[in-house]
């Protein structure tokens, strides 16, 4: 079985009365396994496919893209961490969405270390109110400052957007659809 085709898809739903910690956290994990759902059970070349001409958009390449978000917000901007990125090009460029060659196994091995990083960073972090900065952003000071609601937020709201183009990128590869 495929690291992208685990039993782990399964989903569970996000906490209803719940503090607003559990409520965030349990939102993004939900998110994360609605993409993993997305991808289940597709083969390298369809997780590769890019079929929404002229979109250079892939299920791999999603699945790039949101180890480089998870990564940035995570490490980066919350722990302060100073990491790069996996996929660059020689400019310097992100390069998640070239997928000509890429590995799925690796490219979800990836994801799913960054997740459970981020999840171990969040349990760590003791307050929402916590703040991290996005250092060599355009801000006067030279870095924005987001606090880890807000991070928590965006990365709900990141998920979803992308949960969404999956959606239409799988009803295309096989006519699956659905949440």
């Amino acid at each position: 079985m495929d690291a992208y085709d685990r039993a782990d898809a399964a989903r569970t739903e996000p906490l209803r009365t719940a503090d607003e910690r559990a409520t965030l956290v349990t939102f993004l994990d939900h998110q994360r396994a609605t993409f993993v759902m997305k991808c289940a059970g597709l083969t390298t070349e369809q997780l590769r496919a890019r079929p929404l001409a002229p979109s250079a958009l892939s299920l791999l390449g999603l699945a790039r893209h949101l180890a480089e978000v998870e990564r940035g917000w995570f490490r980066n901007v919350l722990a302060d961490e100073a990491v790069p990125g996996y996929w660059k090009r020689p400019d310097g460029s992100f390069s998640e969405f070239d997928v000509e060659d890429a590995d799925p196994e690796e490219a979800f091995a990836v994801w799913r270390g960054e997740c459970e990083h981020a999840r171990q960073l969040v349990a760590a972090t003791e307050s929402l109110g916590f703040v991290g900065h996005y250092r060599g952003s355009t801000g006067a000071d030279g870095d924005d400052a987001y606090s880890l609601r807000w991070i928590l937020t965006h990365m709900i709201e990141e998920y979803a957007r992308h949960n969404g183009h999956a959606d239409l990128l799988r009803e295309h590869l096989d006519g699956r659809t659905g949440e």
